[in-house]
């Protein structure tokens, strides 16, 4: 069995200031600084906000983020947003290949996006999967027009499935960029591999989107251009300040990449409010997979900052100057703090450690006792055939948390690669050993569960110990 008197192992404030006798338990003193609050992230200045959402068009792609026109699907705040993103890479591989910079290299550009294209479809196809109980999603039939479809320019056939009576629609966006990418020489490859990868992601869906892939299995498609408004979309690709920046075609390339991260950056921030409600409600297997959709959203998130890595460092350094000139407010010198959704879901997935002794079924005990850390060890080791779903929940919440730093680590690295270390440095010339940046401070703070970490660490032991007697013993029964 494994050792689990922990209570003898947890440093409590009540023990005698006698030398304890040697033991071969596990004995760990958390210092003074690891007890200490965790940094709070803050947003930057107002203005250097307000502006950053002005850039970027943010008030109007909020109106289509948040508009409500299917009330039966309740899976639609969640996926539209993740549509949206999906749309905006599309225009975004036409940017790229049509960049007119000789020095530009397309073809990395082109890998690139096809990567994130990729990315983006099996997480949406994730979404679908997960969201499919909550709600009938818009989806193209022939008894919603009276048994008549209007074509309008868009390639839509009524099949009838094999051996039944079953009649599918399938209907190919006629608003969506990438059909027409299919169509033009230059990004043929690219939207054909979309195409495919499209088409194997969404074989666990029960429908498709309808974007021109090969719908082998003859599924219904979603009505995409009702839910995505790819026309709508495309009417906000010119940046504001387009007459200011002049001709530095890096100006689109950051304008589109943020678009698509702030879409996705939405759709987490539903996330969470669906994963807190699931909580609430007991229904922990579905919270759980709504927490592992979060992790891979903060894993595309570093995806697509990484982006930056393929500008060309003169025309991106001349933009940013531009549009950020250096400030001396540690918040308003890393660019991503100017995102308050950003910042608003990385406080929400902190604020989930608030949610596990919820989960466990305890109190948080007044006096510091180890009370949460005895109930992980004992679903962890004992409780775990019953409550399974229990141990999926705690483990996608550490998954968020590493997910989340992993994030803050790589985006200070593509800020030294793009413009420096000092820059990454929040302008600062001489760090203090003691002192870091707001940035660095969220991926070097303590974990966010640390009763988690502890129970872990307390049956790490105890396992080592309980093999390390055993060898003992056998050790001696030969001897």
């Amino acid at each position: 069995m494994v050792d689990l008197d922990w209570k003898a192992k947890v440093v409590s404030s009540e023990m005698p200031n006698k030398s304890p006798k040697l033991s071969n338990k596990l004995h760990i003193t958390v210092p003074a600084s690891a007890r200490a609050v965790q940094a709070e992230i803050s947003a930057a200045s107002s203005s250097a906000c307000s502006a950053y959402e002005s850039y970027l068009r943010l008030p109007e792609l909020r109106k289509l983020w948040s508009s409500k026109e299917f009330p039966e699907w309740r899976n639609e705040s969640v996926l539209k947003p993740a549509l949206m993103a999906l749309e905006i890479t599309f225009r975004f591989v036409s940017t790229a290949l049509s960049d007119p910079r000789p020095y530009a290299n397309r073809r990395e550009w082109k890998l690139r996006l096809e990567s994130l294209i990729k990315s983006q479809i099996e997480l949406i196809a994730a979404l679908i999967e997960d969201g499919e109980e909550e709600g009938a999603a818009p989806i193209a039939d022939s008894s919603s027009a009276h048994g008549v479809l209007a074509r309008d320019g868009s390639s839509a056939e009524v099949w009838r499935i094999a051996g039944g009576d079953t009649t599918v629609v399938s209907r190919t966006s006629e608003a969506s960029l990438l059909p027409r990418l299919a169509t033009w020489q230059t990004s043929e490859d690219v939207a054909e591999a979309i195409l495919y990868s499209l088409e194997c992601a969404m074989r666990r869906c029960p429908y498709t989107l309808g974007l021109g892939e090969p719908n082998l299995a003859g599924k219904p498609t979603l009505e995409y251009d009702a839910v995505a408004k790819p026309s709508e979309l495309h009417a906000l690709k010119k940046c504001p300040y387009d007459h200011e920046l002049g001709s530095n075609y890096e100006n689109q390339t950051v304008y589109t990449t943020h678009q698509v991260l702030e879409s996705w950056i939405q759709s987490a921030s539903e996330l969470l409010g669906r994963a807190a409600a699931r909580i609430e409600s007991r229904s922990f297997e579905a919270a759980a997979s709504d927490c592992c959709l979060i992790e891979r959203i903060w894993k595309l998130l570093a995806e697509i900052i990484d982006l930056h890595l393929l500008m060309d460092p003169d025309d991106f350094l001349r933009l940013k100057n531009q549009l950020a000139p250096k400030s001396m407010d540690d918040s308003d010198a890393f660019f991503c703090f100017r995102s308050r959704e950003l910042v608003e879901i990385t406080k929400l997935c902190k604020d989930l450690r608030h949610r596990v002794p919820y989960i466990l079924g305890v109190e948080v005990d007044p006096t510091g006792g180890p009370r949460i850390q005895e109930a992980v060890m004992r679903l962890y080791s004992e409780e775990k055939g019953g409550a399974f779903e229990k141990v999926h929940l705690l483990q996608a919440l550490q998954a968020i948390e590493s997910a989340l730093k992993r994030f803050f680590y790589a985006y200070k690295q593509v800020l030294v690669v793009v413009m420096g270390s000092l820059e990454a440095r929040g302008n600062r010339v001489v760090i203090c050993p003691d002192s870091c940046d707001s940035l660095s401070q969220i991926f070097l703070e303590p974990t966010y569960f640390p009763s988690l970490d502890a129970a872990k660490t307390f049956l790490g032991n105890g396992l080592t110990l309980e093999q390390l007697g055993g060898l003992e013993r056998r050790t001696r029964s030969k001897q």
